[in-house]
This record gives structure tokens, sequence and C-alpha cells, in this order.
């Protein structure tokens, strides 16, 4: 029987291990060498999000970190004034806690998962380290604790650290409690457990005494459905003496099981440690409690509900270093006490910013403190008279986003705890500020849905109607949902029909519908919730039998209309049911996968662009305890599913996914932490994540060949001109490969007639001004050129592979600007490469071809460039070792542009007037210097010249070869004219002005004269 089952277990491991290997070469990985060179830009907003770990060093005032919980960790060393990320290449973005240690500044530890139970959550991946000040970081452990809620370094030896571990947020596991490491990560012990459902969610150290520690361990999970929560009678205050090694339940004071207590937060003074203060979240006697006995007994202070209420969401109490009797407490505001907690004042908060999660307080110098909230983290150097800004962190957390069809199109979204906001994709400023940022009228949680037939009118949330041209807002939601009949949540669901402009869905437990912006709304379906669902194992030891019987709780959470028939609409519900309906909502269909359950929350469904039947569907599972990635298809209206997830990380609960509407079988998938894509109709899945930080991907949408990305923590994403990925079947035989090109706008900015901005202050990027060309090359090319040819076959424009030296020679050291970011020139390097050309005419002949290369990319305006090219279409070469690929190019007017085509027409005659005179008088610049150097000195040369007939008044390299009339003119100073001509002709898209009509005469006629003069002494 032994043998026989060691076989069975031999047998059964070679089994798994080979259908895993399989199952890893069913598919091919795309290599990434195909699409390296896409790249995401983020646009704001630069408001700060969910943030709760933060803390500074005590030695370097003007040194601070914060932890966002989905936007990683972020560093300051101006006191505030700018943040920057430091944790961006890390595999999770969801932080609870950091700390530094005291005597080794560089040694940072950071612990994953937002440290908090709230409806709304991210889980981590454990414990990191860096020795080198964030620069780099190792994983150290503790994966599956899921919630880290604290941690804090000995004061004399950095590799003495605990761990407050809450543990899995919405079931029981073992990897809870407290941690401590003596070896610097290396190896963790657990020092104090209770049982699967309780964790630590603080430890603290006396400041002066680093063997005294108190933890507060919670008995407290999260449920399946919204806003369900449990807690149990374990949750307590411990202390240890012996380093947290051996721990003790105090209780003297404090409420117990009895009156429902939950979670304690507590703080030390450090002028006096046995001086102690607590909040005290309980059902009987909840309050602010205070020890002089190190936190043997306790007295309770004060009930002031604003001080402890919502005690599962805030903890935070402070003591002034210096003062005892001086007492700092978050909560939905900051307060403070100067008596030792009997009378309280609030210091910061609404309009100042909801929700106090941390207080760090420099013990060194106490008026320097940082408060971390829900919208960031703030400074303030002189006791809380002033605070830094929190529009300085691009935190954001945006539950959906969608865009709307004007140009530059606008990104909206509903962000957590500061409404609903929308940002221009793209500014005239030459870079996203708070100038193209605004509030849109709906509430934080707030699906927007831009009017597809009016950019003004915006729709969200429950449901506002808001008009960007007045900035009011009307509420045109249903009446009914007032009146109790229906059921709805932070999050529903409301867009356009994609097949229909003027269908405006809705949903809430059911789903609703509107044709005249929400005047009227009609009622398309019945209750499509489950009318009993089933509890979730996850709820564990929590499950009790009025469960089984308890009201409907869930609502329409996901709709998804077809593009290709208005009647088509799929509905999800967030416990787990898919319907559809083929008859505009008159009747619905259960076609819900026979492997989704209850509260299995169908998060969103996409809906073909090119097959009736066709759907996807988003499955987050996250609030069963279920952390892996669902996404199923069907392309038979739901009578047969797939669940296609192979490629993704097993640990990433998919939010949402989206079908390209021109490629069919490219989709693409936003997890709990990145981007993802599939060329081949989900069987296969790889990473997009590139560029962008890990962090919770809410949403994406598709506007034309851009994919724009909602984080729940890092704000807004666009990947632009992704239309490479719609090839990628052609590159696998080619060793060269022009990429379809996507039609290009010609648009200008204003950045140098404005005041420029500082260049601290916080900006997003703008796309690439002008035709993004990609290509791919299988091997590297020794030389690599591109040429952009007119209609007529005239080369308008070119470029090398060689240019980059140029550009390295003529900008590096004169124009240090340019090289905030790397010069992207026309590389021959093997794989997927990117080039801008910027719409415009090689430069004048003579110009520096370094600067001119530059401000290809850098859209400056150093030296002569040449003009715009007009609208049309245009052939793009590719010369790769002599071989020649081609490409159409259709380039566009800025669509916001109000001229007709014969002022267009005129504008670039004239402009190309400008040029190629510009270019004449160069040439003869050329032949002057030619024949000055030829001559043995510059006297013979102007003898020369004027035994030829030139005039007589001196060097005619600076002076004239012709006298007008009216006016002495000069090769160099026509030139100079010429240019300021062009630039006034090509400074906006408009009919030029008859006085310039005129000056382009006068100056063609002066370069006609003065070419023909140069023609006979030449002769």
């Amino acid at each position: 029987m032994k043998v026989t089952t060691i076989i069975t277990t031999t047998m059964r491991i070679f089994i798994l291990t080979l259908s895993l290997f399989l199952s890893i070469q069913s598919f091919s990985q795309i290599d990434k060498s195909y699409y390296q060179d896409l790249e995401y830009r983020m646009i704001g907003p630069f408001r700060g999000g969910r943030t709760v770990g933060a803390v500074g060093i005590p030695s370097q005032p003007n040194v601070f970190f914060i932890g966002v919980n989905n936007g990683g960790v972020w560093k300051t060393d101006d006191y505030g004034r700018t943040w920057n990320p430091i944790f961006d290449d890390v595999s999770t973005g969801s932080v609870g806690d950091l700390a530094v240690s005291p005597s080794h500044p560089n040694v940072i530890y950071v612990g994953t998962g937002e440290g908090l139970h709230r409806p709304d959550l991210a889980v981590g991946d454990g414990m990191f380290k860096s020795v080198d000040d964030g620069k780099n970081w190792q994983h150290i452990g503790l994966n599956d604790i899921q919630q880290i809620s604290r941690v804090i370094v000995h004061p004399t030896n950095p590799d003495i650290v605990y761990v407050a571990g809450l543990g899995h947020p919405y079931g029981a596991n073992e990897m809870r409690g407290i941690f401590k490491s003596n070896d610097g990560g290396k190896t963790w012990k657990k020092t104090l457990y209770i049982n699967h459902n309780t964790g630590a969610i603080q430890v603290e150290m006396d400041p002066n005494n680093p063997d005294i520690l108190f933890a507060d361990m919670w008995e407290h999970q999260e449920g399946p459905w919204e806003n369900a929560k449990f807690s149990g009678p374990n949750s307590g205050l411990y202390k240890s003496t012996d380093g947290g090694e051996t721990w003790r339940n105090i209780v003297k004071g404090l409420p117990g099981a009895n009156q429902g207590l939950g979670r304690i937060g507590v703080a030390i003074a450090l002028s006096n440690s046995k001086r102690m203060y607590a909040t005290v979240d309980a059902r009987e006697n909840g309050g602010v409690y205070k020890s002089d006995d190190a936190g043997e007994s306790w007295k309770l202070i004060t009930t002031e509900n604003r001080l402890w209420g919502r005690g599962s969401d805030f903890a935070e109490i402070k003591v002034h270093p210096k003062n005892e009797n001086i007492v700092f407490v978050g909560n939905i505001a900051s307060y403070k006490s100067e008596d030792g907690g009997k009378t309280w004042t609030s210091i910061k908060g609404a309009p100042g910013g909801d929700d106090y999660h941390r207080i760090w307080i420099n013990p060194m110098h106490p008026e320097i403190m940082l408060f971390a909230a829900d919208q960031g983290g703030v400074v303030t150097v002189n006791g809380g008279k002033t605070w830094s800004s929190w529009y300085n962190q691009p935190t954001a957390q945006l539950y959906h986003v969608s865009t709307d069809n004007q140009f530059p199109y606008w990104v909206y979204g509903g962000q957590q705890e500061s409404g609903a906001i929308g940002v221009a994709s793209r500014s005239n400023g030459g870079q996203i500020s708070f100038r193209e940022f605004m509030g849109v009228g709906a509430d934080e949680y707030a699906y927007v849905a831009p009017d597809p037939l009016d950019s003004n009118i915006i729709y969200g949330g429950r449901v506002i109607r808001f008009n960007k041209k007045t900035g009011q807002s009307q509420y045109v939601g249903p009446e009914v949902l007032r009146s109790g009949k229906f059921r709805y949540i932070r999050t529903m669901p409301l867009l356009f029909h994609s097949a229909d402009n003027s269908m405006l869905l809705f949903g809430t437990n059911v789903v609703w519908k509107t044709h005249d912006g929400g005047q009227s709304w009609e009622q398309i379906s019945e209750d499509l919730t489950r009318k009993q669902p089933e509890v979730s194992s996850s709820v564990g030891d929590y499950k009790t039998v009025a469960m089984k019987t308890m009201p409907q709780r869930a609502i329409v959470y996901a709709i998804g209309p077809s593009p290709l028939d208005k009647n088509i609409i799929w509905a999800g519900t967030d416990d787990g049911l898919v319907n559809v309906t083929l008859d505009g909502g008159k009747t619905w269909k259960d076609v819900t996968p026979s492997t989704i359950t209850s509260w299995d929350k169908i998060s969103q469904i996409d809906a073909s662009h090119f097959n009736k039947g066709t759907a996807y569907v988003a499955v987050n599972a996250i609030r069963k305890d279920d952390m892996q990635p669902h996404i199923y298809k069907t392309h038979d209206f739901g009578k047969t599913w797939q669940e296609v997830v192979s490629g993704m990380n097993p640990s990433g609960p998919v939010n949402t996914v989206r079908e390209d509407p021109l490629q069919k079988g490219l989709l693409f998938a936003g997890t709990e932490r990145e981007v993802y894509f599939s060329s081949n109709d989900g069987e296969s899945w790889q990473s997009l994540r590139m560029n962008m930080p890990a962090s919770s991907i809410r949403d994406l949408v598709i506007h034309d060949s851009d994919l724009v990305i909602g984080t729940h923590g890092r704000s807004i994403w666009i990947l632009d001109d992704f239309s490479p990925l719609r090839e990628l079947a052609s590159l696998t035989t080619k060793r060269v490969h022009l990429f379809e090109p996507s039609d290009a706008y010609r648009v200008r900015f204003n950045m140098f007639s404005d005041t420029p901005l500082p260049p601290e202050e916080p900006t997003g990027q703008n796309p690439p001004d002008g035709a993004i060309i990609d290509y791919y090359l299988g091997t590297n090319a020794n030389k690599v050129e591109l040429k952009i040819f007119d209609q007529k076959g005239t080369m308008v424009n070119s470029f090398s592979s060689d240019d980059l030296e140029e550009v390295l020679d003529s900008t590096k050291m004169q124009h240090p600007t340019y090289w905030k970011r790397p010069f992207q020139g026309l590389s021959g390097e093997s794989g997927h490469q990117r080039f801008v050309w910027n719409l415009r005419y090689k430069e004048p002949r003579g110009a520096n071809r370094g600067y001119a290369i530059a401000a290809v990319q850098y859209n400056t305006e150093s030296g002569p460039v040449g003009p715009f090219v007009a609208p049309g279409e245009y052939k793009i070469q590719l010369k790769v070792n002599g071989n020649i690929t081609e490409r159409s190019l259709t380039v566009k007017l800025d669509p916001r542009s109000e001229v007709n085509n014969e002022a267009i027409t005129l504008q670039t005659d004239l402009s190309m007037q400008c040029y190629t005179n510009y270019e004449t008088l160069q040439l003869i610049r050329e032949s002057i210097d030619k024949m000055l150097t030829a001559k043995s000195n510059e006297q013979e040369a102007l003898l020369e010249f004027r035994g030829k007939g030139a005039p007589n008044n001196g060097d005619v390299l600076y002076e004239s070869i012709y006298e007008s009339d009216l006016e002495k003119e000069t090769i160099v100073g026509l030139q100079s004219k010429l240019l300021y001509l062009l630039n006034v002709l090509q400074n906006t898209d408009a009919k030029p002005t008859k006085k310039t009509q005129e000056a382009s005469g006068i100056l063609n006629k002066r370069v006609t004269e003065m070419a023909s003069v140069w023609k006979s002494i030449d002769n």
C-alpha cells in the first residue's frame, strides 16, 4: 500500500508537471522586440490619491517618503514641493507602510498591500527592501500576508525589523500576525499569532527602549458583497518587553469582546514613555484613552466620535515629541489637543482633504510634520499653519475611464475621494498642466459618459448632467431611484450605446435607458441579479444561517452594448450573472458560464465589433479571496463559453477587457497589476506593461489607435498609436517591415507665447507632434534611410541613421535641455523602432542639421526649419541596407481649424515661395564663400566682383550685391526677412492677410532681382 501510494503520488507529480509544460508550450509568446518602442505617457491628473504610508528622516528634515495604496513609493527632498517615484520597477504598486532605518537612512523597508480593510482595495506581494535609498529593491518574503499595515525598524540595528501583517482581507490565512527579522529580512519569525482570522494592524516601539513593543491585533474580514464586513472576539492590545519575542494581552481599562472591541491605535510619548494614548473602536465605551503606566492600564478621556469614529478606517494617533500633553489624531479630519486629550480642535480637514491615515512628526524638529491622507502626502514646516500641495502627486485612483469625440480628445473618470474629472489628452502649451484639468460634476465613484454628439455635455454618477461651458450640473437620473425599490452601490455602469449615439444606458439592479438626456427613462429589464445567491466559502467562520435568506444586495455592474446592433445589450452583475437581450430589452436570457458562481463580480463586458454573437467578459473574484485572473469569451451569444487567461500572472484579478475595433482577435486586458494584450483572440496573453509602473488597471478604452488606461493609484496613462500591434502577424517571416502609419495631424503649440510654468511644476506629457513612423528590423542594419515624397514624387524630407551622430555633436553641449530624455533618432538597431516626423520640409539649405533633426523630436524652433507640408497624401520610403519598403501616409489639418482649402493652398504656396527663395539666396552665399576662399585675399575677390558690376559698398558677403532704389538690401538681411515672413505664415492655419501677401510679393521680387544680378556677376 505504501509503495502504491508513492507511485501514485509520483505519477501525479509527473502528470502535473507535464500538463504545466504542455500548457506553456501550447502557445508561443510574441517576441517583445516586435513592439519594444511602444511607450506609455502619463497625462495626470496631478492630484494625490489615497496614501497610508508616511515617514521622514529626522536628521534630513527636507526628506520624506510616502507609500501610496496603489501608487508605489514616492520621495521628496524639498519638503514636499516635488515628489518622485522610487518603486516603479517592483511587481506591485499597492503599499501599506514603509520604514527608514534611523541609524542607516539608506535602508528602507516597504510592506505591500494597502494595510486597510475597505470595500475597495488591492493586495500586495509581501516585503521589499532597499539598501541604496530606493534605487534598487529586493523582495524579502512574507508574500502571502497580502495586507501589511505597519513596518518598524530598530533604532540602532537596521537588520532588526518588525511587521504587522493583517492577512488576507477576504478570507482566512495563516500568514498574519506580528513578524520579526533579525537579519534584514532574510528570515522571518512569527512571534504573535492568534488565529487565521485575526491579523495585526499596528506594531509600535517604545522610542526610549526598543525592547518594549505594542501590537494591535484585529479580527476583521471584508465580505463578497458591497460593504460586507465581519468581526470577531479576538481583537486586543498586546505588549512585549523582550524585543517582540513574547507577548501578553493588555486588558485593564479597555473594552473587551463583550463591548464589541475593534481596531486600536496606540502612540507613545518620546518625552515620557509611560505616557501613552490610544484610539479605541468599540460598540460600547469607544473613544480616546490614556495610560500613565506604560500601557499597563488605561483610562477613557473622551468619547467624542469625530476622533475615533469609523474605527475600521482610521486609528492614527501621535504625541508631540517634546510635550506629552500635545496629541494629534487623524480621522476624516485631523485634530490636535494641547491638554492631554481633554479638548480638541481641528487643524486640517475639508476642504483641505478628508480622511487622514498617517502622521509623522520629526522628533528633532516637531514643527515639521508629514500627513498622509486620501489626497496624498502633505508637509508642514511651521506646525500646521501652512502645508505643501497635494496637486503635485499623480496618484489619482480612477474607477473607470472614457473619452469624448473632440480633438484633442479628453479623458474622463471618477477619482476616489475627489469627484469625477476630465483631463485633456494634449495641451496647446506643449505639456499637460492644471490648465487642462477640470471637475465634471459627478461623484468620486462615477462612470463618466461624454455625449457622443456634444462634447460639452457630460453625464456621470447616478445621473448628473454637467455642462462644460457653464460649469452647471443637473440631476437627471431616474426619479424612481429615490423610491427605495431599486438598489445602487458606489459604482454603477453609465454609458452610451455604441450603435446608437442617442441611447444612454444606466445600471442599478435593473437596466435603464434614455434617449433625451435623462428627461425621461425607460426600464428595459427586470431585476437581473440572483434571487438567493449562495454564500461564498471565503466567508468561513463568519457564515451564519441568516445569510442563506438575506435580501438581494447585488446590482448590474457591467453593461456591454453591441457596436453592431442597437438591440443587443449584455449585462453582468456583481453577484455573478451574465444576461443578454437581442430585442432591445424586451426579453433577457441568462447565459452565465457554468464555472461562474455567486459573487464572482462581472467587472466588464465588451461586445465584439466583428461578430454579433461574440462578447468578452472580465470577472474579478477578489472579494471571494480568489486572486486568479478570469476572462471568458463566447462566439454564440453565450451558449458556450471559454475561459481564456493563458500567459497571465496567476495572482492578478482582471478588471477590464477590450477588443480592438479594427483588428479582429486583438484584445487588451487590465489586471490588478498591469496591462496585457492578446493577438489571437485571448488564446494567449502577454504583458504590455512596458514603462508603466505596477498598479491596479481599473479600466481601459481604445480611442482610434490610442490605448487609454485608468489606474487606481497612478492616474491616467496613454499608449500612443499602438497600431503596430495590429500587424504582428506580418512580422513572423520578414526581416524588415514598415508598419502602416496612422493619420497624422498638423498641430502647433503656444509654449513660447505664454508665461512658461516653472520647471519643477508637475505636468503630463503631450503626444508626439507629427507623424509616428514605426518599422521593424530583424537584425541590426548598417544604415537606415527614411524619405518622404509628395504626390508629385518630390522629396520633402529625408533622414538617416547617420543623423544621430550629427545631432549629438551639434546639440548636446549647447542645448542640454534636449537631453532630459534620450534622443530617439532613426535607429538601425534590431527590433521595433519608432520615429516621429514633424510634418515639415527639410530644413533650409545651410541650416544646422543637428539642430533641425533635434527639433523633429523636441518640438524646438532652434534655427531655420522647413514649413509644414500641406494636408494630403504622402509616400514614406524606408531604405535598409539598400532594400526599399514603401507606405502611404495621410496628413490632415488640425480638426479645430476653420480655414478652407483655398486659404490653405495660398498659405502653402507663399510659405514654399519664402522657403525656396531662402535657399536661392543661400546658394548665392555659398558661391561667394567659395570664390572668396579661392582667392589669395579678400581684397582681390572684391575687386573682381566690382569689375563684374557689383556695387562698390564693401564686403559682398555681408553687404549687398544688389542695391534697390528704396533701400540697400543684403543677402543675410533678406534671408532674415524671409525667415520672419515664413514664421508669420506658418504660425497658424489661416488665410494670409493682404499685408502678408504684399510683403511676400515684395520679398519675392527682391530675391528675383538679386538672383539676376548675381547671375550676371557669376557669368
